[in-house]
């Protein structure tokens, strides 16, 4: 139905050609943009409720456990139901290093947050299916656990700014405050208005990156990415990290360009590689890990995660 319309809208109330370039393009980014923004919509709103029962300090209490690997787990895990891109999951991340959690736990969690988010989950579920969507959680998972345990094995607290261990925390704000109980009309409005705030923050780079995408769409050749971008290319992967990483956009705002590139002939595995760089290892969130995070272990950081995301892009280009 909604499809029908655009095509009206566009082709005969616009005029656009239909076969023509400029039409397609503009096609794909009215059908898009209105689409992800009302999913975007409805899937925050819910998750948003559901996450007004998991406040801040029951999370860093079920991140302290005994056994860092379950730690690891549980920060991957907890991740996909938290802050919705990497400069917001920054803060938290920096909560979890000052309450004491294991650096390696905190940094599973950092990974897994923006990379694996409810929000990129539905909408990939609903644009390219239940198959694309737990391929793209269980490899998410798989980087944040592994890189997680990693980084933890090698003991690189010393590699923290000193000032971060000795700041203490206020009543209400450290790992052991509790917040006063909310009503279900409290949730609702959290929810609602944690709808605004994101939407508020994250919807000029989703309109931007569906115009890149409806550029893809109706401007880039078919073959164009099967030559320069396809399985024949071994380089691609590592182009596709590289390319992703100096960009930044949340999982969502980066859906509609993969969506334009697989259509275009990108294998799944360079299309998720690329994504998952845009979103785990953006410039912005290394700017702000500076602020708590020495360069080495920065460079420790970002060196192991894109290793794990070359893995997770020739993986799925090998057996897809």
């Amino acid at each position: 139905m909604w499809q029908k319309f655009v095509d009206y809208l566009t082709y005969d109330l616009m005029g656009f050609p239909p076969q023509s370039r400029l039409g397609s393009a503009v096609n794909f980014f009215i059908y898009d943009t209105v689409k992800i923004l009302v999913l975007l919509s409805v899937i925050i709103f819910v998750v948003s409720f559901i996450r007004s029962f998991f406040p801040p300090e029951k999370t860093k209490k079920i991140l302290s456990h005994r056994r860092q690997v379950i730690g690891n787990i549980l920060a991957a895990l907890l991740g996909i139901v938290t802050p919705f891109c990497s400069c917001s999951a920054v803060p938290l991340f920096i909560g979890f290093v000052e309450a004491g959690v294991p650096l390696g736990v905190t940094f599973s969690f950092l990974i897994s947050s923006p990379m694996v988010n409810e929000v990129a989950l539905g909408l990939l579920w609903v644009m390219f299916g239940w198959k694309v969507a737990l391929i793209y959680i269980a490899s998410g998972l798989t980087v944040a656990i592994v890189a997680g345990i990693i980084l933890g094995r090698l003991h690189l607290e010393h590699l923290v700014e000193d000032y971060v261990y000795q700041i203490a925390y206020a009543a209400g704000g450290g790992a052991g405050g509790e917040l006063p109980a909310m009503t279900w009309r409290d949730r609702v409005e959290y929810a609602r208005s944690y709808v605004a705030q994101i939407l508020r923050k994250v919807w000029l780079y989703v309109v931007i990156a569906i115009a890149i995408g409806g550029f893809i769409h109706g401007y880039v050749p078919e073959d164009f990415l099967a030559r320069y971008a396809g399985r024949n290319n071994p380089f691609a992967v590592p182009l596709a990290v590289a390319i992703g990483v100096p960009l930044y956009s949340n999982a969502a705002g980066t859906i509609p360009i993969v969506r334009a590139l697989i259509e275009k002939g990108m294998p799944l595995g360079t299309a998720l590689a690329f994504m998952m760089s845009v979103t785990a290892l953006s410039l912005p969130e290394m700017i702000i890990l500076r602020r708590v995070l020495k360069p080495k272990l920065i460079a420790i950081f970002v060196a192991i995660v894109a290793t794990g995301i070359l893995a997770v892009g020739y993986l799925f280009n090998f057996i897809m």
